[in-house]
């Protein structure tokens, strides 16, 4: 693949994955090639591979996609990308075949630095959406109607727009699964342990691992992460 591919796409799940990756394509790497690292990793991770790539002479971006599976099928996804200005030129004739936006955000770490931003505000805009569906669904209320309306004001979003109309009829067919979600927020709570202190440095994000972790034990792991209404239906659930 080294020999015959310029520029190599990464796409998978964990830190791990993607170092044995890049381990194992290292010994046949040479400057005409470029690797483009779509997973969601840590920073450091990220700066680690530069490093090692750049002592080989080989270009390196940190470049994770956040729209989900439609964005993906359709070619809608955003980009945000790490790394050098040149190789993220190099790159940007590929990039824009397979993503609607990209943005380049800085040295290398950065792209995986504003994707944590990002799992940390997709973690509340699902606490929210899951939570005020499901008390809508507590209140009585036309549910195709709610999601109409509320999806045009001020509340609206992607997630609400995507995910509400599935949500309420218990289908939870994974776009991104509640384990990948998981795994990039304790990524977030490492990052916040570096920059910030006190206790709860992301207290959104130690809620909602909590919520996540209680939805695996309930079997849904591989189930979308808007299964989190089913958590918050319970809130609303009247004893016998």
């Amino acid at each position: 693949l080294a020999q015959h591919a310029e520029l190599i796409l990464l796409c998978v799940s964990a830190d791990e994955d993607v170092m044995e990756v890049v381990e194992s394509l290292k010994p046949h790497l040479s400057s005409q090639n470029l690797l483009v690292d779509t997973s969601t990793i840590a920073m450091q991770t990220a700066q680690s591979v530069h490093a090692q790539l750049k002592a080989i002479g080989v270009d390196y971006l940190d470049a994770p996609v956040s729209g989900g599976v439609e964005g993906a099928r359709n070619a809608n996804l955003v980009m945000m990308v790490g790394g050098e200005h040149a190789a993220f030129e190099r790159a940007l004739p590929v990039l824009q075949s397979i993503s609607q936006r990209q943005i380049y955000i800085g040295e290398s770490g950065a792209g995986q630095s504003c994707k944590a931003v990002n799992q940390v505000i997709a973690a509340g805009i699902n606490q929210a959406v899951s939570e005020g569906l499901a008390f809508a669904q507590a209140l009585g209320l036309d549910m195709t109607k709610v999601i109409e309306v509320v999806g045009s004001g001020a509340a609206a979003s992607w997630f609400l727009q995507q995910r509400g109309p599935t949500m309420v009829q218990d289908k939870f067919a994974a776009g991104f699964k509640v384990q990948l979600h998981q795994k990039d927020l304790k990524i977030c709570r490492h990052m916040a342990e570096l920059v910030a202190t006190g206790e709860s440095r992301l207290p959104l994000v130690e809620m909602t691992l909590i919520h996540y972790q209680r939805l695996i034990d309930q079997g849904f792991e591989d189930a979308d992460i808007s299964a989190l209404i089913k958590l918050k239906q319970g809130l609303f659930a009247k004893s016998g």
